[in-house]
């Protein structure tokens, strides 16, 4: 497949981005078990649109076919997890390839230019965090905040459109007073937001304060009390994030207690983590329990 490349002036630095083809994904079905470069790239168009976190494997496996049965839901087609034609023309329907020179900025990325855009989007009172040059889930919604309240298509990706616009704007307090207070919200927000749900039951795909899984804790807590949309099971919540060589508070994280990632918790400071655990409920346990430390993976960032 051609990839176009070409580049974008941003702070006086450039920025040059693949973008996605459209015309070979319409070529075939797209199924599971499927190993194709156009699964690559479908994988692509469904991450653009946030709804696809793990990398790009161009292997059509569970998680790229629950991301397309989400997209087809939420399109209202016919929910069989298959990209058919239907399936096809939604998907580009509103594809962001088509934005003038190409150039990109999206979930998942690191670069010195997404580092520029924190710094612009917190000068513009929509990016409580520090700039780091990850483009996380605090990113884009960042993006999207900035980009409904200037008019632009909310998609969370920095394109030509987005990035004039946030080139253009005026640096002022304003900007945080027009954001709603919840996707402003710091980790430690989120840390205080968690521990009101301590002594909730366990419930098996539970993502409501009548009863949690672990990950449906994780992605309840996350929407409800920060504004921000994280994946909902364990596996994909590994798949996505930053690595950190020792967790920090708002940090994800992760155990293995059957073969891999499989529980997750939220780090509070201090060696201890809040989670949803199957025999206790929503507790606060410590990472160095004797059950919890041996199976311990490590931590990742969505800030």
């Amino acid at each position: 497949m051609k990839k176009i490349i070409s580049s974008l002036a941003l702070c006086s630095s450039l920025i040059v981005l693949p973008t996605i083809s459209q015309a070979a994904l319409g070529d075939k079905l797209l199924k599971e078990g499927m190993t194709d470069p156009d699964v690559k790239e479908l994988q692509d168009v469904l991450r653009q649109k946030g709804i696809f976190s793990a990398t790009s494997t161009g292997y059509f496996g569970s998680i790229t076919k629950d991301s397309v049965l989400s997209f087809q839901r939420s399109h209202s087609l016919t929910a069989d997890g298959i990209v058919g034609s239907n399936t096809y023309q939604a998907l580009i329907g509103n594809s962001t390839s088509t934005v003038t020179n190409g150039t990109l900025l999206k979930y998942g990325m690191t670069s010195n230019e997404v580092e520029k855009v924190q710094q612009l989007l917190k000068e513009k009172g929509y990016f409580n965090a520090t700039p780091t040059g990850y483009f996380g889930t605090v990113t884009q919604t960042a993006v999207m905040n900035f980009q409904r309240h200037h008019g632009l298509a909310v998609d969370g990706i920095v394109g030509p459109a987005t990035l004039n616009a946030l080139n253009n704007a005026s640096s002022s307090s304003t900007g945080s007073s027009t954001v709603n207070s919840s996707t402003q919200a710091t980790a430690s927000d989120i840390v205080a937001y968690s521990k009101k749900f301590i002594g909730v039951p366990y419930v098996w795909g539970g993502t409501s304060p009548s009863g949690f899984d672990c990950s449906g804790f994780i992605y309840y807590v996350f929407k409800n009390g920060g504004g921000v949309t994280v994946p909902r099971t364990v596996a994909t919540l590994y798949q996505s994030g930053k690595n950190t060589s020792t967790p920090n508070v708002g940090d994800i994280v992760f155990f293995d207690t059957t073969g891999g990632p499989s529980h997750a918790g939220i780090y509070i400071g201090n060696g201890q983590f809040i989670h949803a655990g199957s025999s206790t409920g929503v507790t606060i346990a410590s990472l160095s329990n004797s059950y919890w430390a041996p199976r311990y993976l490590g931590s990742k960032s969505v800030f």
